[in-house]
């Protein structure tokens, strides 16, 4: 296929009418990496734009929205990686001691999820498993994604995904089992 300077209408039309339908999915996908509504929408611009520019490559039968969240995934870790290499610029005056301390500590979205629960049991359990684990549960249970998506985010085989919830809910249930047998 022999890219023009003209774009294909076709190719144009069909993009829109497959991505039309996840741009909510998109947004607040952008918006979880983010935290920033404005910072959102440069993501989810920036993403469809490299999206549309590999489209002609993309392969039909392929699993779209996964492709779509990896390619965001990519361009907000490039991205934050540009960002942690300027020096921050704040003026003077504005600087306090919060703004140092939220400076200091960046915590990811699955850090934050784990955050909010107020379980410490829970925590701590899920704060032990080995590295991937978590974010293999959060992706597949906190924001709904399918093992395949999941496994297309993270950049791994559909089966590691498998096992390694597997292998998580089963560590978890047996840290967690004994505390419930003393609750009830």
């Amino acid at each position: 296929m022999t890219l023009t300077a003209v774009p294909d209408a076709h190719l144009a039309a069909r993009f829109a009418a497959q991505t039309q339908p996840l741009m909510d999915m998109l947004h607040r996908g952008a918006r979880r990496l983010t935290r920033s509504e404005a910072d959102a929408e440069d993501l989810l611009q920036d993403t469809l734009l490299h999206a549309y520019t590999g489209y002609p490559h993309f392969q039909d039968g392929t699993h779209l929205k996964a492709w779509l969240f990896k390619i965001m995934y990519n361009r907000w870790v490039s991205n934050h990686r540009r960002m942690q290499c300027r020096p921050a610029e704040a003026a003077i005056d504005e600087i306090t001691d919060r703004v140092l301390a939220r400076s200091a500590v960046h915590m990811s979205a699955e850090a934050e999820v784990l955050s909010t629960l107020t379980d410490p049991q829970l925590t701590d359990a899920l704060a032990k498993l080995p590295e991937g684990f978590t974010d293999v549960l959060f992706h597949a249970f906190v924001e709904g994604h399918t093992y395949a998506e999941t496994a297309a985010i993270m950049d791994i085989p559909v089966g590691t995904v498998m096992s390694r919830v597997s292998r998580a809910r089963r560590r978890l249930r047996d840290v967690l089992a004994p505390a419930a047998q003393r609750v009830a």
